[in-house]
């Protein structure tokens, strides 16, 4: 005869790929409504398209260097 043990007691906060992905759309929501709301105070601060053409040149600088690296990487040693 065997022995039944009963299966260990569950957790009912358990998450599994449902639970988990409404949790991941709910930061989600709350990250964009955050992001939106510092949009419009960054609005009301005035900041221009000179500032935003600043922060893009510096991005797309950034990224040239980076691919200028990744594509030279063999030939640095």
């Amino acid at each position: 005869m065997t022995d039944q043990v009963p299966p260990p007691p569950q957790d009912e906060e358990e998450e599994n790929e449902v639970i988990r992905a409404a949790r991941e759309r709910q930061q989600q929501r709350e990250a964009a409504e955050a992001t939106e709301a510092a949009d419009k105070d960054a609005a009301k601060g005035k900041r221009g398209w000179k500032t935003a053409a600043a922060a893009g040149l510096g991005i797309g600088s950034a990224a040239v260097i980076a691919a200028l690296l990744y594509a030279n990487r063999g030939k640095i040693k």
